[in-house]
């Protein structure tokens, strides 16, 4: 049987994105029988609403991972990541979690996230090409 492929789609809905999150989890559920999943997000904002920074992940099985950490660059090295990240932290403590895992790109945030007490635990050579994609992680105390 040969399977039709349409083509790629680059900007895919935000929908169909989380209609795979959602069969993802369901699956990731049923099989580990852990179902207490839940979204950490924080968004800090402007005088007009814009985002100046913002923090996004979930803690699931006594694990907080945090996917996205962002700041705006004109309010970069002013405390707003470490807020996020400390804010991150007493929640995932809060719901129980006893570790915290990450990953960032050599370009990325590496020292940053170390400076906080993170540790690398596995490195991807070449990703991108001529650079590092690092996994981290920080034990809680709860």
């Amino acid at each position: 049987m040969e399977i039709d492929i349409p083509p790629v789609e680059e900007n895919p809905s935000d929908g169909d994105v989380h209609f795979l999150e959602d069969r993802i989890n369901e699956y990731n559920f049923e099989r580990t029988g852990i179902r207490d999943g839940r979204v950490v997000s924080f968004f800090l904002r402007d005088g007009s609403a814009a985002i100046v920074a913002g923090l996004y992940g979930w803690t699931w099985g006594g694990c907080c991972e945090v996917r996205y950490l962002w700041v705006r660059v004109d309010c970069r090295r002013r405390g707003y990541g470490k807020a996020l990240m400390l804010a991150a932290e007493r929640e995932a403590a809060a719901r129980g979690c006893t570790q915290m895992v990450l990953d960032t790109h050599d370009f990325q945030a590496l020292r940053f996230y170390q400076s906080l007490g993170f540790e690398i635990i596995g490195t991807h050579a070449d990703y991108p090409r001529g650079h590092q994609k690092h996994y981290l992680k920080k034990r809680l105390s709860i």
